[in-house]
């Protein structure tokens, strides 16, 4: 079936009668998949009929598709597709484990462009914009995916890629470039090159007035937000958020409100469970949980409860005033990033959030982890702003504030404005300094 049209102002229940028909015809691709009938848990599987009844079925974990894929090179028994029809490979970025092969047929690519560019739409991009996509475009996902995902906008995209900073400057100027996509850390980048570059030149005077964005924490912080409307004049838009191995861009925020709409109701099936455990958590305003996905529509490597690792929280089911029908909702974190601080649980969303209510900070960050669990305080870097010297009171009184609001010991190390360095890529905010 084609990717509809529009999908993502019907409300869930309008969807209802079309997800179930995508699932007849995604249950005959999971009878091919030789991963869901050899080689998965509860094998072989008999998919329930209902979609209703999917709740039944074992999960699938990112542990289970890393050894099956090296056992069966290069996609792994999962592709239930003709390998020969497969047109298209990605490749994850492999920063927590093995890189993954993704495997793409025409009409899965085509169904990502389209759920890309409702959440590009919703976040403000469209025709009359030039936008410079400054994603990696080698093997990952972010860079043509998502450039496509921005071409079904209607706007007129500039794929730049990584690297060659002062190359993009010229190239913004040059063409009136007002809008930008690239990883929330990336303008600091921006910023830097540019005082090399024409020290009399500001952020604002460079003309983007858009940002869309996505692949790193902290972007939902209206704090962070408003520095970047700020220093450049730019309305930053969380607008790509997305899984890997499931879809590359499937949520983003309207213009309207802070929270991301799921987009691809009528290709996806979304739940919630209780983090580490097989309990569903019901689809509803307020709950909390890990996401999980289904393909409702997928032709390579379908995967069935995938858990994502991503902690959600579900804001609203309603119509959103954008006029949306898509659910909105949360990033909490990740299970992976979680850090326990003597009971504590602390996400480097929360961390970058409480960073960013200092002024006397730049928002940069680290957190180092010298070691493996348990910590009685959490290790952090940060940086100051501009004007504002190191001094051993500073330090102290940073310190206490931040543990007070992150209601957790903190181990502070403040460092001069750059010390951290600057990626043109995603920035690694928690480094892990053990095997």
């Amino acid at each position: 079936m084609p990717c509809t049209d529009n999908a993502e102002f019907a409300l869930p229940d309008a969807l209802v009668s079309e997800r179930a028909a995508r699932w007849q015809v995604q249950r005959e691709r999971f009878a091919g998949s030789a991963f869901y009938q050899r080689h998965h848990p509860q094998a072989p599987l008999t998919l329930p009929t209902s979609l209703a009844d999917i709740a039944q079925m074992p999960f699938t974990d990112k542990e289970q598709l890393r050894a099956d894929q090296a056992a069966y090179p290069p996609f792994g028994s999962y592709l239930a597709h003709p390998r020969n029809r497969v047109t298209r490979l990605h490749r994850t970025s492999g920063t927590s484990g093995q890189a993954m092969n993704l495997a793409l047929s025409p009409h899965d690519a085509k169904l990502q462009a389209k759920v890309a560019g409702r959440a590009q739409s919703a976040a403000g991009l469209g025709p009359g914009d030039i936008v410079v996509h400054c994603l990696n475009y080698q093997l990952w996902m972010g860079g043509l995916t998502d450039h496509l995902g921005l071409e079904a906008t209607g706007a007129l995209v500039v794929p730049f890629g990584t690297g060659h900073t002062a190359l993009l400057i010229q190239t913004i100027r040059e063409l009136g470039i007002n809008a930008i996509s690239c990883t929330p850390s990336y303008p600091a980048r921006l910023a830097q090159v540019l005082a090399e570059q024409s020290p009399a030149m500001a952020p604002s005077d460079l003309g983007l007035r858009k940002a869309f964005m996505g692949g790193e924490p902290g972007l939902d912080d209206p704090v962070f937000r408003q520095r970047l409307a700020d220093v450049w004049g730019m309305q930053a838009m969380n607008s790509n958020y997305g899984v890997s191995d499931f879809l590359c861009n499937f949520a983003g925020q309207c213009t309207l409100q802070n929270d991301l709409h799921f987009m691809a109701m009528d290709v996806a099936h979304p739940e919630l469970v209780v983090p580490g455990q097989t309990t569903v958590v019901p689809w509803e305003a307020g709950s909390e949980g890990e996401l999980v996905l289904t393909h409702l529509d997928r032709e390579c490597q379908p995967l069935l409860r995938f858990r994502s690792g991503d902690l959600i929280r579900l804001g609203a089911t309603d119509r959103c005033a954008c006029g949306r029908g898509a659910p909105r909702f949360q990033v909490i974190g990740r299970t992976d990033d979680m850090i326990v601080v003597r009971g504590v649980n602390a996400f480097p969303s929360v961390v970058v959030a409480a960073i960013n209510r200092c002024e006397e900070l730049n928002g940069e960050y680290r957190i180092r982890l010298p070691h493996p669990p348990p910590y009685d305080r959490l290790p952090l870097e940060v940086e100051l702003a501009d004007n504002n010297p190191l001094s051993d009171e500073l330090s102290a009184q940073l310190s206490r504030r931040l543990s007070d609001t992150l209601r957790l010991g903190v181990l502070l190390t403040l460092l001069p404005g750059g010390a951290l360095g600057r990626n043109e890529g995603k920035t690694r905010r928690v480094i892990r300094e053990y095997n």
